[in-house]
């Protein structure tokens, strides 16, 4: 079950890096040398998280 949930987070973690970088807002309204680094960075970790949760889903079984 926590492994799913890590893959919904990962999803979530990838429409809001998409969300920063498109808005340019994180709960305050942010530069735009602000906002491309954070939202790669929020893509980035959600990528690692549904690589992860796949791994672990597929050594589960």
């Amino acid at each position: 079950m926590f492994k799913w949930l890590s893959l919904i987070t990962g999803i979530f973690y990838i429409v809001l890096g998409i969300v920063v970088i498109l808005y340019k807002f994180f709960i305050i309204i942010l530069e735009p040398n602000v906002a491309y680094p954070l939202g790669g960075l929020l893509i980035a970790y959600g990528i690692f998280r549904i690589v992860r949760a796949i791994v672990g889903i597929k050594n589960d079984n």
